[in-house]
């Protein structure tokens, strides 16, 4: 039986304001849904990202209809989504996004593969 994975994080919401807000973070990858990444914000905004994009997002820049991501210097990751609202800008340490995606690539790979279909007798 597989089990969700999960790791928290703090980010800074960038603003205009002089100070960055911290605020925490969950990132999310269940069984059933091996290749996505869901990203929760406080007040419960949920975001669904693959996770080719967050590891492509790690390297260099990457954009999927609504989100971007980009590295930012050696130890920082910027993802920005935009909503009907307008435009969110976080910034993370990379380290927990490193962390998180070796394990769910880790247990994607542990995963047993399908048995073939054999035919039936009509």
């Amino acid at each position: 039986m597989s089990l969700v994975i999960q790791e928290h994080a703090r980010a800074r919401l960038i603003t205009d304001g002089p100070d960055p807000r911290l605020v925490p973070v969950e990132l999310r990858c269940a069984p059933e849904e091996p290749e996505t990444v869901h990203v929760r914000l406080p007040g419960g905004a949920d975001w669904a990202v693959g996770v080719d994009l967050l590891e492509r997002g790690l390297r260099s820049p990457a954009t999927r209809g609504d989100i971007g991501i980009w590295p930012c210097g050696r130890a920082q990751l910027v993802i920005e989504l935009h909503s009907p609202d307008g435009v969110a800008v976080f910034q993370f340490g990379r380290a927990p996004f490193i962390r998180f995606l070796s394990r769910v690539r880790a247990s994607t790979a542990k995963r047993p593969a399908a048995a073939p279909a054999t035919a039936t007798p009509a």
